[in-house]
């Protein structure tokens, strides 16, 4: 007898109870199923190469863990057995040999179902009404939670019919459909409350609930998969598993519309691939297919094992959840500043694809799961989805595990990075200047609404920051039309026209100027505001907060965006490239004092809709601003004026049923005459 096997099978007997007890008792597993799945496996295979070791308390002779002494124990009339699993293709090609040479037969029908990511439960109807309902316990003996099955929707608490049993125990599972685990999730972080980590955690809580009332509020759900003890039959039941399922469908019991007939190794391999290749899409978890052998006859014939039957499989799917180790943490910057925090990670084989690095979203995220570099995290891929951490194993923490610390500024471009109060994500404050913010910083620059560079479209754009001809919106303007035609399709005409597109963007206004550089929160009414009330963009860039605060409409969050954005070293330098010097690259007109006996309209609020065919709207909304007025996107009772040019829709209508003045676009012509 092998000293060091029997050590192992201690240990792994020890570990093993005590991820049955975290997972079935106390709702809480610390380590993802295929981890378990790998010591169960072990175990196993060490048994059966020293059968002598075998101990009557191996959890290889078990289901799962002992019910919750506060609730009522309950004796199965039947024991609910487990299954054996097929990780690959092969091992349930191996499964189908063997039952091949068992019944002497090549042409076996299967029943394919989804296995789901739930708890198994077992509901006893008496004269077709609910009498009782269990959890599976360690198989034989289980907990009675009645009560929270009776608020699962899904579950009749009376059957359809009057040809079902008298005595019918139905065998399923209680699951969390995807949708409702997260919007449950998402009120409990609302609230500040605990969230859970996956839906099959989440069913297991709910229903493990004392109080049947929190159970209730829960978005539950039930499929059944089997019939267990039938006493008192009406009629002969069926001898195929799936016509069974059919029956008890027809007695008002939910069944997955999944369940399908699969005609031998080929058949049951195809049904793995498709429902695999559907999963992610799927309104609920999985985590792989059963595939039961359909006649009972022949169940009955090929029996049973310790813990499962011979004529069953669970082929699983490839693991979405693996553990591995947190190596760093590194910072990335997207295209709009968000400075995002990336895991890198011990590649791991989870999801079918080979992961090494995994997003944490921001800094609140890196909080809420307590991790650290060196730690041992369950790492998550689902179908296309990012891989994400979505736990840590607190007691494989190292000692030289290091806090993971948000830099304060850009690792690209060395700007500060600003993160304001009651804001998730951290932002790179250099927009002018950041490469990683380049290409978005000058489309944004050249778009309509900003200074209007005819011709520069966003592939261009991105085509001169890659041949680097533009690292900054300043560069635009000391681009050549020779320099130009180096670029792919670009011949002489365009780029003369593109030139001459640039040098007429040179004259501006301060408010598309100030709408240019693409401050955070800072539209174009926002822009026109602060022009309005410092006039230069000296003024402006030296306002502090509380004098930004000032401006209409101006809150103390945005005047924090302008304030840290005019103090960064590289925006200063963009903007002085843009505007020093006596040949300025952008100008416009000043903004003289206006008094007010020369803002009529100042205290009123104006909507433009519909197709104005004199002038644009861009014009008449300047005219209008120019007299005092503010111009606003929607029709309230404070609407002081609608103008209201061709095709005109609900705007009109709303502005006629409030009683709101209106004008047509020569009205409005006519009263921007008189001011002149």
């Amino acid at each position: 007898m092998s000293q060091a096997a029997k050590q192992r099978i201690d240990a792994l007997c020890q570990q093993l109870t005590e991820h049955n007890h975290q997972y079935y008792v106390l709702d809480n597993p610390s380590i993802p199923d295929a981890e378990y799945d790998r010591l169960m496996r072990e175990l196993q295979q060490l048994e059966r190469e020293h059968p002598a070791l075998l101990r009557a308390d191996s959890p290889s002779q078990r289901v799962g863990g002992e019910p919750l002494a506060q609730f009522n124990s309950v004796a199965h009339l039947k024991p609910m057995l487990s299954l054996d699993n097929a990780m690959n293709e092969a091992e349930f090609s191996a499964f189908h040999q063997r039952l091949v040479e068992r019944l002497g037969s090549a042409e076996i029908q299967y029943c394919s179902e989804p296995k789901l990511d739930g708890i198994a439960v077992s509901l006893l109807y008496r004269d077709g009404v609910l009498e009782r309902a269990a959890t599976r316990g360690d198989g034989m003996t289980g907990e009675e939670i009645t009560q929270n099955v009776k608020t699962i929707g899904s579950v009749p608490l009376r059957l359809q019919g009057d040809d079902f049993p008298t005595l019918l125990e139905v065998r399923g599972e209680a699951f969390m459909p995807k949708a409702g685990f997260d919007e449950m999730n998402r009120k409990a972080h609302a609230a500040g409350e605990k969230t859970f980590v996956n839906p099959r955690n989440a069913a297991a809580g709910s229903l493990r609930q004392l109080d049947s009332r929190i159970t209730a509020t829960r978005p539950l759900a039930f499929y059944a998969y089997a019939m267990g003890v039938v006493e008192g039959q009406r009629q002969p039941l069926d001898n195929g598993h799936y016509q069974q399922l059919q029956q008890l469908k027809s007695w008002g019991l939910p069944v997955s519309p999944l369940v399908e007939l699969a005609l031998g190794e080929q058949g049951g391999l195809a049904y793995f691939r498709r429902v695999n290749e559907e999963r992610a899409s799927l309104p609920y978890e999985i985590d792989g297919v059963v595939i039961k052998v359909n006649q009972l006859e022949q169940q009955q014939q090929l029996g049973f094992v310790a813990r499962a039957p011979r004529w069953a499989i669970a082929c699983k799917f490839p693991a979405e959840e693996e553990l591995t180790t947190l190596n760093d943490v590194e910072f990335q910057v997207g295209r709009t500043g968000a400075v995002t925090p990336v895991a890198r990670l011990e590649p791991v084989f989870v999801g079918g694809v080979t992961v090494s690095n995994a997003t944490l979203h921001n800094g609140d995220e890196i909080a809420r799961l307590g991790v650290q570099i060196g730690d041992t995290v369950i790492i998550r891929r689902a179908g296309d989805v990012i891989p994400q951490i979505v736990s840590v194993v607190q007691d494989r923490r190292p000692e030289d595990a290091r806090v993971i610390e948000i830099p304060t500024e850009c690792p690209v471009c060395q700007s500060k990075v600003e993160r304001f109060e009651g804001e998730a994500v951290a932002r790179c404050s250099g927009g002018l200047f950041c490469e990683a913010q380049r290409k978005e910083a000058i489309k944004h620059f050249a778009s309509r609404k900003a200074l209007d560079v005819d011709g520069l479209g966003d592939k261009l754009v991105e085509l001169l920051v890659d041949k680097e001809l533009v690292k900054t919106p300043a560069d635009l303007f000391g681009l050549s039309a020779s320099a130009l035609t180096m670029l792919p399709r670009m011949g002489m005409k365009s780029a003369e026209k593109l030139i001459k597109s640039l040098d007429a963007a040179r004259a501006t206004t301060l408010p598309r100027f100030l709408y240019s550089l693409g401050i955070r929160e800072v539209g174009e009414a926002t822009a026109a505001n602060l022009a309005r009330h410092f006039k230069t963009l000296p003024a402006l860039a030296a306002a502090e907060v509380d004098d930004l605060i000032a401006v209409d409409e101006v809150g103390e969050i945005v005047a924090k965006h302008v304030y840290y954005f005019f103090r960064q070293p590289h925006n200063q330098e963009v903007i002085a490239a843009l505007t020093a010097g006596e040949s300025a690259t952008v100008y416009w007109p000043e903004i003289a004092e206006i008094a007010e006996d020369q803002q009529p309209l100042k205290g009123q609020t104006w909507v433009l809709t519909g197709t104005m065919s004199q002038m644009g709207r861009a014009d008449a909304k300047a005219a209008l601003e120019a007299l005092g007025a503010k111009v606003s996107g929607s029709v309230s009772k404070n609407t002081s004026t609608l103008v209201a040019g061709e095709k005109a829709g609900s705007k009109l209508t709303k502005a006629t049923d409030l009683g709101v003045a209106v004008l047509d676009e020569q009205g409005l012509l006519d009263l921007l005459a008189q001011h002149q």
